[in-house]
């Protein structure tokens, strides 16, 4: 009898120990953390904070002040990075690499980030082409996984 408590005990460990795992990988903020309007609005990126939050479409962005999570709030489409954060170059490749987000361009609008700068500069090559190339790709690689693609 003891030795079943012991492994209901151990399994209910596992168990625990396994749904923690998934919630964090869901509660990673997007963008690293940055605060997404002010790379619109400074002449670079900050660092949000854990009490300005929103989500949106299953992300959590972290804002610097009140203004910029409200800002978000009324328009999120418009500071939303493109394909989620994804480094632009990557997806113009058909591919899903985690991007720096001290690497980014605003592009008519909207914020593209790339994996390092030695890729960013690639990407600016062609950028009218790159962002052509990748937002096709984005349509046929959006919902698969990274890993899946390499």
């Amino acid at each position: 009898m003891k030795f079943k408590s012991i492994i209901a005990t151990l399994a209910g460990v596992l168990f625990t120990i396994n749904a923690f795992a998934a919630d964090f990988s869901q509660s990673t903020p997007a963008v690293w953390g940055y605060d997404v309007v002010s790379y619109h609005t400074n002449k670079r990126p900050v660092r949000g904070s854990g009490h300005f939050v929103v989500s949106h479409n299953g992300a959590t962005y972290l804002f610097a002040t009140l203004e910029n999570k409200n800002t978000f709030a009324k328009d999120p489409e418009k500071y939303v990075p493109a394909y989620n954060g994804y480094c632009a170059f990557g997806v113009a490749k058909g591919k899903k690499f985690a991007a720096d987000p001290e690497v980014w361009r605003i592009v008519d609008g909207k914020l593209y980030l790339n994996l390092d700068t030695s890729i960013q500069d690639l990407w600016l090559a062609d950028t009218d082409g790159m962002i052509e190339t990748a937002d096709g790709n984005w349509k046929k690689i959006e919902d698969t996984d990274p890993a899946k693609l390499l």
